[in-house]
């Protein structure tokens, strides 16, 4: 299996191996350190082997054969969610997951989604959007349950840069957290902090309008052999040159990718950086 974030890759060979490369400044490649590497390095993740990985844009999720869930890389809103805000340069096991058995994971900008065996959600991280989808906007440091209409099981999901997407055992499609765009699907630019169901795609949608679609496996599956999805950046020579401010005055990656919708000042809105690119 093989993984893209932002700026560095990552791959598990048939024996359960992993190996980082590219971009590790914040230990998001899992080799102890923050440098980069030019070609593929093993990381050492106390002797399990993995079977699943996804990398949001800075830091890495894995699952090993045991359906242990493994983080690491930058955590500065929680995303590792092991509780606290600190970055993780080794796999470190998310010990609020350790009774759990994990079927897929994915990674968003700043966000971490995971879906167990028996089709729960949890989501962790940045969630200023409602991205996680519990029902406010505080991140999180520890994995939280997501709630669907009734007690539905969810059977695959995956995470955009600011949103997520997932589909129940009930053939329904729900999304949340940023809508800015129509990203969402539900007709509008509404942000969500909980599942919406989009209409068009669900069985139990108010539109009668639901579009076929083949058939999913049982929640109680494994779905490691399913794609998973990760976050799209903008492009940073692009933005670069026009984004002025941050937030965090030590990390020039931040400055060029903004918090939220509105422009800097004196710089172009993110409407004008689209029309630019």
């Amino acid at each position: 299996m093989v993984a893209a974030g932002a700026e560095h890759s990552v791959a598990i060979t048939e024996d359960g191996d992993l190996y980082g490369w590219g971009w590790g400044r914040y230990g998001n490649l899992g080799l102890g350190d923050t440098n980069d590497r030019l070609i593929p390095e093993k990381v050492n993740i106390d002797g399990d082997k993995i079977v699943m990985v996804s990398c949001g844009w800075r830091h890495t999720i894995s699952v090993s054969s045991s359906g242990g869930l493994y983080t690491h890389g930058w955590s500065k809103y929680g995303q590792l969610g092991h509780g606290d805000f600190e970055d993780c340069l080794v796999p470190r096991k998310v010990q609020a997951m350790s009774d759990k058995s994990i079927s897929q994971v994915s990674g968003g900008w700043r966000h971490s989604m995971a879906l167990t065996s028996n089709g729960q959600l949890f989501g962790w991280g940045w969630n200023k959007f409602g991205q996680i989808g519990i029902g406010n906007n505080f991140d999180c440091s520890s994995p939280m349950l997501v709630n669907f209409p009734h007690a539905q099981k969810v059977v695959q999901m995956s995470s955009g840069w600011r949103h997520t997407v997932a589909v129940t055992d009930r053939a329904n499609v729900y999304s949340w957290g940023r809508g800015a765009n129509g990203q969402l699907g539900h007709g509008d630019t509404t942000d969500r902090n909980v599942p919406t169901i989009i209409d068009a795609f669900s069985v139990d949608g108010c539109s009668g309008q639901h579009i076929e679609s083949s058939k999913y496996p049982s929640s109680g599956k494994s779905f490691a052999s399913l794609s998973v999805r990760y976050a799209v950046v903008p492009n940073e020579t692009a933005l670069g040159s026009y984004a002025t401010t941050s937030s965090d005055k030590s990390d020039k990656f931040d400055a060029s990718v903004p918090e939220n919708d509105v422009s800097f000042d004196g710089s172009p809105s993110i409407n004008q950086f689209e029309t630019m690119m």
